[in-house]
């Protein structure tokens, strides 16, 4: 057995042991934040050290284990492309492991019960990783509801509120969906291959119609869990009802691992591109990307626009994959490349930022008990961490440099650019039209976080819980510190991270990218030094001299001379929190402007004091569209079939006699 291979069985070895020992935290809740949590993180190491070995070694190691069925055993492998999805579960999970340090003490004494908690978080990365790690279909599926049922006992944790009920009940139906979905996909595969373990399905030789229809369920099924629009409708509901690093785990990790799914099937397994399937996933990308964050704009629950902003990044990283896919069975294998990459890149600078901002979110409700924007403000006074911890996050999924939302999205563009390579007029027409929709997403993000930012953290509290906000715990501090280094740092290095990447190039499309520092180490040139580079060290110099520039003029400068005082308030009365720009205001415009997506729900309610509150609810289309439909021609068919149900026996024994005579016909 290989030394990655090892830590990654370490790996789960300590996640089991994590689940275990918080079992016992039912009767001294203290050892979930003594020991549970702490082994998490020692889990979180142990793959992030795997998963760079084993893109370093850029080998294949395989084992057998002594689990399964007799004639059905499984198979673990690990490759580079497994490997980088182990880093990413490594990054974020290291980091949930310190914070949930801190978060486990506040249950201590509370109704909630802290071994469910730690039991279950154990085995939901414990699926994570098995999934990851998987080499035959078996393995995969067994491993894949593992991570399904352990998160929706997550989601439903705090049972006691309908609305988390609601939730867990939609995301469990949603999941086994995604599950058969899948399963079906991997028995058109097995058919042609002969066997459940993947060396088989990869020799597998389907005919073009059958592997369209393998992509098809694969994109169904992982698009599913992934959150693509319009399968998305189970995310925002979900995301807020887990504990917040929980949250964190579902929506940086959890998700990429759909992605991982789709990767392994279409370009490893199934593995005969079409430009068609290009075509559809560009298309569900962009979508995605536009629809979500538009909704994550009018959204006035914090955790509830994370939510909405995870469908919007992983409709980024679809388009890039649906680049990769037109580029490269169109016979433009460069760019197809670059295009897999900028996805790659992008799912784990999105694990790093979206983890950052669910448990700067948390810290934020931990310490405030408020996930309300309209009732923030003033928070970077009180929790000053916390608040430039999340500026951090803020600037990095709004694609500013040097931060590394900037580079996977920039590295998607040029990829964009190189349109004029394909033949056909129609892609040549429809990749900058995606592009241009990625462009208008990128400026809705910036305002989104603005919005997010500005509202919680800049001004006055809004209402007092938030005014008397104490700081976030130490831990909580670690390990929201680390996922912001960690987006600097994958800002900053950009040709040391792709050149781990590239591996997974060359296993699954058989080729790696020229070098890409033509001008000199300091510059980033992806396609030539004629077309675009980019240099992350000098704007990150130039960014701390404007920085140091800026603190010297308010610390010695005229600015620091200013004399300050109450804003003149028009001679009546004086200004108060109530005030300032809200969050339900910030996002009016453009809510005005894409008015035909949106379904508004708006009253307004007369409070205890007198006062009266204004209150807006943005209802996402999709359920008016396909699932109250499905839901009602569900219902339907069950009223009809309750007609069965005549309580007499001998009607009982006639559908029996029906049933056998149907059987026998068949089998005969």
């Amino acid at each position: 057995m290989s030394t990655a291979l090892a830590l990654a069985m370490s790996a789960i070895f300590c996640a089991l042991g994590s689940a275990a020992v918080a079992l016992a935290a039912s009767w001294r809740p203290a050892l979930l934040r003594l020991l549970a949590m702490p082994l998490l993180g020692v889990a979180g190491l142990a793959a992030l050290a795997a998963g760079l070995g084993a893109l370093i070694v850029a080998g294949t190691a395989t084992t057998q284990l002594p689990l399964g069925l007799p004639w059905l055993p499984w198979h673990i492998a690990i490759d580079p492309l497994a490997g980088f999805f182990l880093v990413v579960i490594g990054i974020v999970t290291v980091a949930v492991g310190c914070y949930g340090v801190g978060y486990a003490r506040s249950l201590e004494h509370g109704r909630d019960s802290v071994a469910v908690l730690g039991g279950f978080t154990g085995l939901f990365l414990t699926g994570m990783l098995l999934v990851v790690l998987a080499a035959d279909a078996f393995l995969f599926l067994v491993s894949w509801e593992l991570m399904s049922l352990s998160s929706y006992f997550l989601v439903a944790f705090q049972h006691d509120q309908a609305a988390n009920r609601r939730a867990a009940f939609l995301y469990l139906l949603m999941a086994h969906l995604s599950g058969l979905t899948i399963l079906l996909g991997f028995g058109v595969l097995a058919a042609f291959g002969g066997a459940f373990d993947f060396g088989s399905l990869r020799v597998a030789e389907l005919t073009p119609l059958w592997a369209s229809l393998a992509f098809t369920l694969a994109l169904l099924g992982f698009g599913l869990k992934a959150g693509l629009v319009p399968l998305h409708a189970w995310l925002p509901e979900a995301h807020p009802a887990a504990p917040s690093h929980i949250s964190a785990l579902m929506s940086a990790v959890m998700l990429k691992v759909a992605v991982y799914g789709f990767i392994r099937v279409v370009f490893d397994l199934v593995g005969d591109l079409q430009w068609q399937w290009g075509v559809v996933v560009l298309i569900l990308g962009s979508l995605s990307a536009l629809v979500g964050i538009l909704y994550a704009l009018v959204q006035t629950d914090l955790k509830r626009l994370l939510a909405y902003s995870s469908v919007e990044n992983l409709g980024v990283i679809f388009v890039a994959l649906g680049l990769s896919l037109l580029f490269y069975a169109g016979g433009h294998s460069l760019p197809g490349t670059l295009a897999l990459i900028a996805a790659l890149y992008h799912t784990l600078n999105h694990a790093v930022f979206k983890g950052l901002l669910f448990l700067g979110a948390g810290a934020i409700l931990h310490s405030t008990h408020e996930r309300d924007l309209e009732q923030m403000g003033g928070l970077l006074r009180r929790m000053p961490w916390t608040g430039w911890f999340f500026l951090v996050g803020s600037l990095s999924i709004a694609a500013l440099p040097p931060f590394n939302g900037f580079v996977s999205e920039w590295l998607t563009f040029q990829v964009a650019l190189q349109a004029w390579q394909l033949e056909s007029g129609v892609l040549r027409t429809l990749i900058p039209i995606a592009a241009a929709v990625l462009a208008l997403t990128a400026a809705l993000v910036a305002a989104c976080f603005v919005k997010a930012f500005g509202i919680a953290f800049l001004g006055q509290a809004r209402s007092r819980h938030v005014r008397r906000a104490r700081p976030e715990p130490v831990t909580m501090r670690l390990a929201l510190g680390l996922l912001a280094f960690t987006c600097l740092a994958l800002g900053v290095l950009p040709t040391l991270v792709i050149g781990l990447i590239e591996p997974i190039a060359i296993q699954l499309l058989g080729q790696g990218l020229p070098p890409m520092t033509d001008r000199g180490w300091l510059w980033f040139t992806p396609v030539s030094a004629e077309t675009a580079s980019y240099s992350a060290p000098l704007v990150l110099l130039v960014l701390v001299l404007l920085v140091t520039l800026v603190f010297w003029g308010l610390q010695w400068g005229s600015v620091g001379r200013i004399r300050r005082c109450d804003a003149w308030d028009c001679g009546l009365a004086p200004p108060s929190p109530r005030m300032q720009y809200s969050a339900t205001a910030f996002a009016h415009p453009l809510r005005r402007v894409f008015a035909p997506l949106f379904r508004i729900d708006e009253s307004v309610e007369q409070q205890e004091d007198g006062r009266l509150r204004y209150r807006l609810q943005a209802v996402d289309r999709t359920w008016d569209l396909l699932y109250r439909p499905i839901a009602r021609s569900v219902e339907a068919a069950a009223r009809r079939v309750s007609h069965l149900q005549s309580g007499h026996v001998r009607a009982y024994l006639g559908w029996t006699l029906a049933t056998l005579l149907v059987l026998l016909w068949l089998i005969s």
